[in-house]
């Protein structure tokens, strides 16, 4: 399984803010956003293009263009967090969603919701910013592909050992991009160190 964490002081600086308890909402949803960019266009870096031949201002040249739609499915609620990077990155994105919440006690997922566009021809990138058990991902990714998804990229910010091992366990085609791979999951299924809750601390529902 291919998994890529973010090598760049950008990212090391805006997550270490994610990270800090004293980061309000709003500030927190700002830096998700900016951290979104480089997740985004580090999974979109292996993509194909296509040659277009098209006029500058002073003569004709040839550019490229993506070589297939981009689809952004954003596991609810945290995967809102990284939904506008998308499409500031990718406007013309088509956006999917998938509702899932943990049970506390076993740490496995519970689906409530799920709407995709048509995922057959696209890049799918599955906005999942924590990989902790794996579980939720892991769920999503079923869904998808279910809908008939091929070609896979998870988008999370932080991810834990024990994600990516079940992620390599159930899912050994789908790339990972990570801003970082954290040390492990404490006893109650969070990521240490982590960041706590994201969509507790994007929503201000502490």
């Amino acid at each position: 399984m291919a998994i890529t964490t973010l090598d760049h002081p950008l990212a090391a600086d805006l997550l270490t803010i994610l990270r800090d308890k004293q980061t309000d909402p709003p500030r927190f949803r700002q830096i998700a956003e900016r951290l979104g960019y480089l997740l985004v266009a580090e999974a979109l870096s292996d993509m194909s293009t296509d040659e277009i031949d098209i006029e500058t201002p002073l003569e004709a040249t040839v550019g490229t263009r993506l070589h297939r739609p981009v689809v952004a499915v954003a596991v609810l609620r945290a995967g809102l967090g990284l939904l506008s990077s998308v499409l500031t990155l990718v406007p013309d994105a088509a956006i999917g969603f998938a509702g899932v919440q943990r049970d506390e006690e076993t740490a496995e997922p519970i689906e409530y919701y799920t709407k995709f566009p048509t995922l057959d021809k696209a890049r799918v990138l599955v906005l999942e910013p924590m990989l902790a058990t794996g579980g939720s991902l892991s769920w999503a990714i079923d869904k998808v592909e279910e809908n008939g998804a091929r070609d896979i990229t998870a988008v999370c910010v932080v991810a834990a050992p024990e994600g990516v091992s079940k992620m390599e366990e159930k899912h050994p085609n789908v790339r990972i991009v990570a801003a970082a791979l954290d040390r492990e999951l404490n006893e109650h299924f969070y990521i240490a160190p982590g960041l706590g809750d994201m969509g507790d601390r994007l929503f201000g529902t502490i």
